[in-house]
C-alpha cells in the first residue's frame, strides 16, 4: 500500500481508483504549439514523472502536483497537466519524446493511489 504520509504529523485519507491509462509525449501533434507547457503552466522535461488527469479527477482531490502511486511502476508521479474535457475518469503518462514507449504501453486500466488532505491537518494549520 501506498504511504502518503510525509511526516508523522501530516494526515491524509489515501484514495485508490481504477482508471483509464494512456500515455502522451511532448509533441505538438500530440498536444498544442507549446507541448512542452502544462495546462497547469509548468514545463515539461524528458526524463521526470508526471501524469495528466481528467479533469473529473481533479474534483476527486487529485489536484495539481498530488503525487500518485500508479499500479506497476515503482516510482511516485506527480499531477502537472489536465487533459481535454471530454475525457472522465483517465489519466496520461508523461513519457517525454520517446514516441516507441508511449505507443507500447497503450491503453491499461490501471489502479491509482494518492493522498487527499483530511480536514483535521487543515484545521490543525489554521490554529
Amino acid at each position: 500500500m501506498y504511504n502518503c504520509n510525509t511526516r508523522a504529523e501530516d494526515k491524509c485519507i489515501t484514495n485508490t481508483i481504477l482508471v483509464t491509462a494512456t500515455a502522451y509525449n511532448s509533441l505538438a501533434y500530440q498536444t498544442n504549439s507549446n507541448p512542452n507547457i502544462t495546462a497547469f503552466g509548468d514545463s515539461l522535461k524528458p526524463g521526470l514523472r508526471y501524469i495528466a488527469v481528467s479533469r473529473d479527477l481533479l474534483d476527486s482531490g487529485l489536484v495539481h502536483n498530488t503525487k500518485v502511486k500508479i499500479q506497476g511502476f515503482d516510482s511516485l508521479y506527480t499531477v502537472k497537466d489536465k487533459m481535454n474535457r471530454r475525457w472522465r475518469k483517465r489519466i496520461d503518462i508523461y513519457m517525454g519524446n520517446d514516441v516507441n514507449k508511449a505507443k507500447k504501453w497503450g491503453k491499461k486500466k490501471v489502479k491509482i493511489e494518492y493522498c487527499i488532505q483530511s480536514n483535521d491537518s487543515i484545521s490543525n494549520e489554521n490554529v
